[in-house]
């Protein structure tokens, strides 16, 4: 029997997908992961943004099969950086013409002539390949933000093909043809929020294959036997969704806890009684650090509703203690700050804290998760997803590699 770890968007995905006998354990009360769903006061939230894109329609057809179709909307992204109180459009290295004239001077001088030519890490790449001005006036002090981390202790590709690249041709030709597509261009939301994908999913999932409440605790890797807080079950194969250092702590594998790192993010889901000046971005980017939120997403632009609704986001350290409370009212004064609200009242609001949010990819943790998967899959562990395989994708990348997961181990089981 396969036994699943995680009943989020991944261990769904691969519930869905094969043809073993199988269980889900799920320490949550209810499926979803990240991709939850808060419905409060008439307003929609997920526990962050949750916007779909797909590079494979199959899979899109696939996961939107049980949602109705009248619901689904089909966005095209527009989205937007506050950059010193003014708005220009991202991604930021292609729009420096939008800057003011010196500081396009400065970015259009440091671009070529660059005396960065070599790097090691994640900050020396975009010094590298945008130039100082560049860098220090959004790439570094938005990412630091984000991931509340020195840039330079990350792996040069640590956000991957999501890392919105051009080169200097590019940039010039945005001056008179802008051109701002990204992976993303193109995004599905349903009206009742991300938790319709799960749901839509757990069609295919029978619900007696589904235990919610069941925490792993232990995992012995020998006898193949994984231990609950309810039980012990023996597996032919376990397919684990959870964090990946969780998964080596729970199998007692021996590892370096100092290779795997990883930001916390706080969000706070505000629901206002009207609607606000900005009516036509999905999100926005702030790299002002004094600003305390690195991003801020409209849902009412994405719903077209009447009341201001949105989602915004600070990064952590993973070890930090976050008091929601003086980071809410620190929240409410900076949106005043920034223009963002002036005479709305806020009439509801929510809170999540994401820990793990966004991992950081080094080089130790690329090489240690590489050589750690190898030897559990020795012993019929399979780790995937997102957190699973400590990396940075998307929901519809860790339902390729279930699907792919899937029919390996199908075949084997023949």
């Amino acid at each position: 029997m396969d036994v699943i770890i995680g009943a989020g968007a991944t261990g769904l995905s691969y519930a869905s997908f094969t043809n073993n006998d199988y269980c889900i354990l799920e320490a949550d009360s209810e499926i979803g992961g990240y991709c939850k769903t808060i419905k409060q006061d008439g307003f929609v939230w997920d526990y962050s943004g949750h916007f779909f894109h797909f590079r494979h329609p199959e899979l899109e057809e696939y996961i939107c099969q049980f949602i109705d179709k009248t619901t689904l909307l089909k966005c095209h992204k527009h989205t937007q950086i506050n950059y010193k109180g003014k708005y220009i459009d991202f991604p930021f290295q292609k729009n420096i013409h939008q800057l003011e004239k010196q500081e396009f001077i400065d970015c259009l001088y440091d671009l070529f002539c660059n005396s960065h030519t070599d790097y090691s890490n994640f900050q020396e790449m975009l010094f590298c390949k945008f130039g100082k001005s560049i860098s220090d006036k959004f790439l570094i002090p938005y990412n630091e933000k984000l991931y509340a981390c020195n840039l330079n202790t990350l792996d040069p590709n640590a956000m991957g093909r999501f890392f919105p690249y051009a080169n200097k041709e590019e940039v010039i030709a945005n001056f008179k043809r802008e051109e701002n597509k990204s992976y993303n261009e193109y995004f599905t939301y349903p009206r009742g929020g991300a938790i319709e994908y799960m749901l839509s999913l757990k069609h295919r999932v029978p619900d007696d294959k589904l235990f919610f409440n069941e925490k792993v605790i232990s995992i012995d890797i020998d006898r193949k036997i994984v231990s609950t807080n309810k039980r012990d079950l023996y597996y032919d194969n376990l397919i684990s969704t959870i964090p990946f250092p969780a998964l080596l702590k729970a199998t007692h594998l021996l590892y370096d806890e100092s290779v795997y790192s990883w930001n916390q993010v706080l969000v706070f889901n505000l629901g206002f009684d009207s609607k606000g000046n900005d009516i036509t971005n999905n999100w926005v980017y702030f790299p002002d650090k004094e600003l305390s939120f690195y991003r801020v997403g409209y849902y009412d632009n994405i719903f077209n509703t009447e009341r201001m609704s949105l989602y915004v986001e600070l990064g952590f350290t993973k070890d930090a203690y976050i008091d929601v409370e003086r980071w809410f009212v620190r929240v409410m004064d900076d949106l005043k700050k920034s223009g963002i609200v002036t005479s709305q009242a806020l009439i509801s609001h929510s809170s999540i804290i994401m820990n793990p949010a966004y991992v950081h990819i080094t080089e130790h943790s690329l090489h240690d998760v590489i050589a750690k998967k190898k030897i559990l899959e020795q012993h019929g562990i399979y780790s995937i997803g997102r957190y699973g395989s400590w990396t940075y994708c998307s929901i519809e990348d860790g339902m390729v590699e279930a699907k792919k997961l899937s029919a390996i181990l199908d075949r084997h089981s023949l």
